[in-house]
């Protein structure tokens, strides 16, 4: 259930886009489709008709080429292209059947796939790209400069107001959704800024549209720092790095030693043997747990002679004391195998892995958990797949 919801939340994500980038192209509202599923039949088809090479396609071979997808499906895809001229005849008689397709609905469904996944931000690196050029041009005059900085404010305020109406109005789960709006920032308004320079430099009389230009840059760089601040606030420092772009993430994987691969996700214990509980869930509890300001108050003194009571951090601390020494038993250090092993099962090992990562955690206790790169498989055992490692105390 978890994943089929996870999979309509991405669907709905992907449909909000391509339902914004052909709102200016529709005849009547509610006439687009509601399964991005229906794309990939589209691509198939398009793909079988740019192997078929000049003979062209028949309705049958096409649906025989994509018969990884319901035979209905593509028939009624196949229709629906021919009638919007994606497809059309090979020779325009009346018993002609075979078909042709065209490469412009190829381009735009590639173009698709890149705003799905980059809300528009690649798209409009090349138009600033190509605004600059526009008016670097020799022949170019100042009407193109002053179309071209009124095309780039008019950009940028939609992305603002957009942006800022989100952080007023909007849940976190909202803005979450839309942080692609965010993404690359610097550079764009780097290259805005580049084009609004070569305009006021070229052409001194445009300075109030320049003016107006410098305006909504302003407003988009405003709307981003708090937008991105209410993540931080609300999601914690984990799901604010929703905002970097793919390529920073990239860069970070393949530039990182094992070590600072291995630091992202230290401290964190992950119940990958056997979830009983969604991802969603646990990114939560990770989340509050590291969440500053979260500490527990001690409760109020009695105002009686009676003992006040110990403080609930106290508590806690000895608690995972108890639980620490109770799996040492006296030892020095105890392999994390053996641990798991005397629980029995997962359910039980995962609450000592738990309380054992919580010590190791903990500034005022003298414990370590130290994880090794081996695992021990045992399909005979509680939990077959456990990671080795060492849990010990340590001299500070």
């Amino acid at each position: 259930m978890d994943a089929t919801l996870l999979d309509a939340e991405a669907d709905a994500a992907v449909l909000r886009v391509y339902r914004q980038v052909f709102a200016v192209l529709a005849r009547e509202a509610g006439a687009m489709i509601v399964d991005p599923d229906l794309l990939d039949a589209d691509q198939a088809i398009l793909d079988a008709f740019a192997e078929a090479g000049s003979d062209g396609l028949t309705v049958e071979q096409a649906t025989l080429a994509c018969r990884a997808y319901p035979h209905d499906v593509i028939v009624r895809r196949f229709e629906v292209l021919r009638q919007y001229g994606a497809i059309t005849k090979l020779v325009d008689r009346p018993n002609e059947l075979r078909h042709r397709a065209a490469f412009a609905p190829y381009v735009m469904l590639m173009f698709l796939r890149r705003m799905s996944v980059q809300g528009g931000q690649g798209e409009l690196h090349q138009l600033l790209t190509l605004e600059a050029h526009s008016v670097s041009d020799p022949q170019a005059t100042a009407d193109d400069g002053s179309a071209s900085i009124g095309r780039l404010t008019k950009v940028f305020r939609l992305l603002g107001n957009e942006l800022a109406i989100l952080v007023s109005t909007s849940t976190t789960a909202q803005l979450r959704e839309n942080a692609q709006l965010a993404w690359g920032n610097e550079r764009l308004i780097e290259q805005a800024e580049k084009v609004h320079r070569l305009v006021l430099d070229r052409w001194p009389e445009l300075h109030r549209d320049c003016t107006s230009l410098r305006m909504a840059l302003a407003a988009y760089a405003d709307a981003v720092q708090l937008a991105a601040g209410r993540l931080v606030e609300r999601a914690g420092t984990t799901r604010a790095l929703g905002l970097l772009p793919i390529e920073t993430w990239l860069t970070f994987s393949r530039g990182s030693d094992p070590g600072t691969l291995a630091a992202v996700l230290d401290g964190l214990l992950f119940d990958a043997a056997a979830p009983d509980f969604s991802a969603q869930t646990m990114v939560e509890a990770v989340e509050t747990g590291r969440r500053s300001g979260t500490a527990r108050m001690a409760p109020p003194r009695p105002t009686a002679d009676a003992d006040a009571p110990e403080s609930a951090a106290a508590t806690d601390r000895e608690d995972l004391r108890a639980e620490a020494e109770r799996v040492l038993a006296g030892r020095p250090s105890v392999d994390i195998v053996e641990v798991i092993d005397e629980a029995g099962d997962w359910i039980t090992a995962r609450r000592v892995l738990a309380e054992l990562t919580a010590a190791h955690l903990h500034d005022e206790l003298d414990y370590e958990l130290v994880w090794s790169d081996g695992m021990r498989i045992d399909p005979t055992a509680g939990t077959p797949w456990a990671t080795e490692g060492v849990f010990r105390r340590v001299v500070r």
